[in-house]
């Protein structure tokens, strides 16, 4: 179920940045050949007017083959070349071109706002607004921790604890932390609320996840209900969305830096496989959480192709600006050189986070 939702995600958000790309270039007048969602081989196409929509067999991706994107002779010189992206003007290009990056902000901002709307979970930490019926909830869980091993999940709601010395109903994460500590490694039990289904799990702390304390390897924090009307949601969706853009900005300059002068940390870093099991957890806290989940990966999205690197619309950006400032344009052939070299060393970086993915997952 996890595969299926994370599928069906990252093709709503693909198809939300590619259809940005796809409206703008049949707005500014240019050819488009093909809206695929996936990458090739090919399911099944379908030829409405001059475009071909494909559904292809590898759902992680799309993409829009827009008439000169890539420049060839036909789209500089052909008979069609008056409707190809490069022989439009620089503002039309550059329309086209950060398009994607644009609906998948305003996407994000969207889905902020209707899982504001619809009661978010959050923190009685938050300044949005009055939290209802805060319940001490576990946030994440260490897979190999005794709490992982036991079967405790993310956004299980703990109901009481019962050890040697006693039970202790509706306990606080203060409470909970001291007392897990006194059982010394003695098992106990921990009755959670998952689903409006009450479940029993026998756990025993271990010392070293936190110094020399007991703990069973989760984090915790008071969630309740946020519920925002229409206007505060888009107001409070629209500040989250400019303020975790610049924080994924800021995190995103760091990595390359790091990756330049070989520093980087690929543990931070999650592929396909890691954002995978992201959405799992997120699902845990329910449907609002998964709208907002989502719009997170938007925004990553959007941030992450705007970098100024080749094959990304960035990159494409860059060659733009160099060509408005040198006033005469980049040759065809070193521009595709350039964005076929950027594009290996992406599927590289791609394949060296799939791989660090799955190694954290044994």
């Amino acid at each position: 179920m996890t595969i299926i939702l994370f599928i069906v995600i990252l093709a709503v958000l693909v198809l939300v940045h590619e259809f940005g790309h796809f409206a703008a270039a049949k707005q500014s007048g240019i050819r488009v050949d093909e809206f695929g969602l996936g990458f090739p081989p090919k399911i099944v196409g379908v030829k409405k007017g001059e475009t071909e929509y494909t559904l292809n067999w590898i759902p992680f991706g799309g993409f829009v083959k827009i008439f000169g994107e890539t420049p060839t002779e036909e789209s500089l010189t052909g008979p069609d070349s008056n409707r190809s992206l490069v022989k439009k003007s620089k503002w039309k290009q550059i329309v086209v071109i950060s398009a994607g990056v644009t609906l998948n902000f305003f996407f994000a901002w969207l889905l902020f706002a209707i899982s504001f709307m619809s009661g978010f979970p959050a923190s009685v930490s938050t300044e949005m607004g009055a939290i209802e019926n805060p319940e001490t909830t576990i946030t994440s869980v260490i897979d190999s921790a005794p709490a992982g091993v036991a079967g405790l999940l993310p956004g299980d709601v703990i109901q009481s604890i019962q050890t040697n010395s006693g039970s202790f109903v509706d306990p606080n994460i203060d409470t909970i932390a001291d007392i897990v500590n006194t059982t010394a490694g003695e098992e106990f039990f921990v009755t959670i609320e998952r689903g409006g289904v009450e479940e029993r799990f026998t756990v025993s702390a271990e010392q070293g996840l936190l110094g020399d304390r007991y703990t069973i390897g989760i984090t915790m924090d008071e969630i309740g209900i946020l519920t925002l009307g229409p206007i505060e949601a888009f107001v409070e969706a629209g500040k989250l969305s400019f303020t975790m853009a610049g924080e994924i900005a800021v995190g995103l300059v760091v990595f390359v830096k790091d990756l330049v002068i070989g520093a980087a940390d690929y543990g931070q870093v999650s592929g396909p496989v890691g954002i995978a099991g992201l959405v799992g957890d997120a699902s845990h806290f329910g449907f609002a959480y998964v709208l907002s989940f989502t719009a997170y990966i938007s925004l990553h999205l959007a941030v992450l192709n705007l970098l100024p690197f080749p094959a990304l619309d960035g990159g494409r950006l860059l060659f733009i600006l160099i060509e408005m400032i040198a006033r005469k344009p980049i040759k065809p052939t070193v521009a595709n050189t350039i964005n076929a070299i950027g594009f290996v060393l992406l599927l590289g970086l791609m394949l060296l986070v799939t791989v660090q993915d799955i190694v954290k997952l044994f």
